[in-house]
């Protein structure tokens, strides 16, 4: 004899769930490590800094999203853009259930801490922080920036990435810099300038910079196309 199950199945709740991203935007100036955050207005965060992130729209990719968010809020485009990370915990947002997906964008350094900065109304102002002294962000943006700088740290050891933290023409000694702020200790300079220009990943531009006693020489990258290389 055959015993069908007379329950009712049990009605899965509908999902609403919101899907964002989030953009850490590094770039380094005076020799250290910066982060570009926006301050919020929106309560329960009012004041307090967060990363540049917003909600996906509905006819948009992420990455389509990450760039148009990264432009609207801080004025920054055409920049190196990567997928880092989905943040799904429960609590990351106190009003809806957001799961956002955090980039990583590089920048060369600007001319001046605010230049090209701008943001919408929805924010308070936009600036430039030192790595090292941003903390206390909104939402779970401490893990995100924390995980962003290791994934950074990460990549400029394996990668010709530090490409997109210069300018087209640069020092060795700048060069070097990026590295050092990056990694958060100082290399040997003799033992960089080896390797670095074994790889053959720069090469000169047949111009120096500086004063007649010292002048140094300028390098360029050869490709400014991501390429895995062991660096260090």
């Amino acid at each position: 004899m055959c015993y069908m199950n007379t329950k009712s199945p049990a009605r899965e709740t509908p999902q609403e769930i919101r899907l964002a991203v989030d953009n850490a935007i590094f770039t380094v100036m005076e020799g250290a490590l910066h982060v570009l955050l926006i301050q919020m207005t929106k309560k329960p965060f009012t004041r307090q800094w967060a990363l540049p992130g917003g909600l996906v729209r509905v006819d948009e990719t992420l990455d389509a999203a990450a760039a148009r968010i990264l432009e609207e809020q801080t004025g920054v485009k055409d920049v190196y853009l990567e997928q880092l990370y989905t943040f799904g915990r429960l609590d990351r947002d106190p009003l809806d259930r957001v799961v956002s997906v955090a980039y990583v964008s590089l920048i060369a350094p600007p001319v001046s801490p605010t230049q090209g900065l701008r943001t919408t109304t929805k924010y308070s102002a936009v600036r430039w922080w030192r790595v090292s002294e941003a903390s206390r962000l909104a939402y779970d943006h401490d893990e995100i920036l924390s995980y962003a700088r290791k994934r950074l740290a990460w990549k400029l050891e394996y990668t010709n990435v530090s490409w997109s933290l210069l300018p087209r023409k640069f020092r060795l000694t700048d060069l070097q810099r990026v590295y050092e702020a990056v990694l958060g200790h100082p290399l040997d300079k003799r033992n960089f300038r080896k390797k670095i220009l074994s790889l053959g990943l720069i090469e000169s531009v047949g111009e120096v910079e500086g004063g007649a006693h010292r002048p140094a020489m300028l390098y360029r990258f050869r490709s400014r196309r991501p390429r895995i290389v062991e660096i260090l």
